[in-house]
């Protein structure tokens, strides 16, 4: 009996993790930057038409594919990515030191 419920919650955790692995959305730099440009404020729907008008790469499409609709109009890249960098602060790069 023990081995059957410790199998069952070995399932249930590998199904979870599974899910959450594959949910999670991931940015980069390089992803983010292929946003720019696109129609500021948007939808997430306008937004992935953008990403794939635009020939943004499939990460870019998923990350957006991720993002829970209700409906809200987002007015930039830091509204989806709230860690973006926008000034050269961000990059913690001393440019006296070079």
């Amino acid at each position: 009996m023990k081995f059957k419920i410790l199998h069952y919650l070995c399932a249930l955790f590998k199904l979870y993790i599974t899910e959450n692995y594959y949910r999670t959305m991931y940015w980069t730099l390089e992803l983010a930057t292929k946003l720019e440009d696109a129609p500021w404020p948007a939808t997430k729907d306008e937004l992935i038409d953008y990403a794939i008008r635009s020939g943004a790469p499939l990460e870019v499409i998923e990350n957006l594919q991720e993002i829970e609709d209700e409906g809200d109009t987002y007015e930039s890249i830091e509204d989806i990515w709230e860690d973006y960098p926008r000034n050269d602060e961000d990059f913690f790069f001393d440019e006296e030191e070079y």
